[in-house]
């Protein structure tokens, strides 16, 4: 497709997606700030174009289509569907300037939770279809492991939550095991404020954001999180170990089922990995050299839960991910008001496609 504007890319590849059965579909430019707030917190506004609507409010320019997509199949969608779309996105680079703050994405989403594992191979497969002749490379995860590995740690609710929230921080994830592992030690001011009798005694009068009876609430939850016990060893051993596998995916599974054996909370997801790959295989797809990388996706790709996939050029170009995609189901529980249903989707982006031909 040399030669290709960008505009006719993303129409090829959506009229590809669209032979498969997927209805093509479309989403607003502007999207409600208070959804994706919701979603991501006050981060998203360092990422994200916003602007000011006199009758609808606080209004982002969409930073991608997922979740406009997800509302309006939570909405008025019916399963199984099938959806394909392309368009402009808008991101804020606030670091390089040379990646640009709009570019075009041609996407494929997947409603079905008859048979996952098959739904995550037909994505999957048909990204790699149409990307069959573009020197790229694929890579798979998945989130899900990693989750059940953390919601099976031996330690407490709260602990565990925190630990899930930061998932997408790598940094922030290790600071908080070595310090739920007793491997660093408490700050000084807390620990001093916590040996108190009575730490509400001495503090000046309240003028931040939180009430007294708030920060009552934090330093009893500060309290129980010094009164419990640690992290084993063991268990921050074995969660480096998981994220550490980076192997074909066979080499993969022999790696995670031995993890497995001690750890295990991490066996149905294990499982459905397998079952994944044997979808894979079944659509034509090269396993046995599939790479497979425990921590894949998890410093951008924030909303998914499961399985993650991408396809790069080659590394001297330096440019970001091809395609990229994965499964999301938390995400139409959130969207959908509590009724949730299984998704998979991904995007392709037409210009860095081009890019990757042009360095053939």
């Amino acid at each position: 497709m040399t030669g290709q504007s960008n505009w006719d890319r993303a129409r090829s590849y959506q009229a590809a997606i669209a032979e498969r059965g997927a209805v093509i579909t479309d989403a607003d430019y502007l999207q409600p700030a208070e959804t994706l707030l919701d979603l991501y917190g006050e981060d998203i506004r360092a990422r994200a174009f916003t602007t000011q609507d006199p009758l609808r409010g606080e209004q982002m320019l969409r930073p991608d289509f997922t979740v406009p997509i997800v509302q309006q199949h939570m909405a008025f969608g019916a399963e199984p569907a099938r959806y394909t779309y392309f368009g402009k996105v808008f991101r804020k680079q606030e670091i390089d300037e040379a990646r640009p703050s709009e570019f075009v994405q041609v996407g494929f989403e997947v409603f079905d939770g008859s048979d996952v594992a098959a739904a995550d191979a037909e994505v999957f497969a048909t990204f790699a279809e149409i990307l069959a002749d573009v020197p790229v490379t694929p890579v798979t995860g998945d989130i899900g492991i990693l989750r059940a590995a953390v919601m099976g740690l031996k330690t407490t609710e709260r602990r565990r939550a925190a630990l899930m929230r930061h998932l997408w921080r790598p940094r922030r994830f290790k600071a908080l095991l070595d310090r739920f592992g007793g491997i660093t030690p408490v700050p000084a001011a807390r620990a001093a404020l916590l040996a108190e009798a009575d730490p509400m005694a001495n503090l000046p009068s309240v003028l931040g954001l939180r009430s007294e009876s708030e920060i009552a609430l934090r330093i009893e939850a500060l309290r129980d999180d010094a009164a419990a016990d640690p992290i084993s060893n063991m268990e921050r051993d074995l969660l480096d170990a998981l994220l550490s596998v980076r192997e074909t995916a066979p080499n993969a599974m022999t790696l995670l089922g031995d993890i497995a054996v001690d750890l295990p909370s991490i066996s149905t997801a294990v499982d459905g990995m397998s079952a994944r790959l044997d979808a894979l295989s079944a659509r034509g797809i090269d396993v046995e050299t599939l790479p497979f990388e425990a921590a894949y996706g998890r410093t951008s790709m924030e909303y998914y839960d499961g399985f993650v996939f991408g396809f790069s050029a080659a590394a001297d170009l330096n440019i970001p991910p091809v395609a990229t995609g994965g499964r999301y189901d938390a995400l139409t529980t959130v969207l959908g008001a509590g009724k949730g249903v299984p998704a998979v989707g991904g995007v392709i982006r037409p210009d860095l496609v081009a890019i990757a031909e042009a360095a053939q």
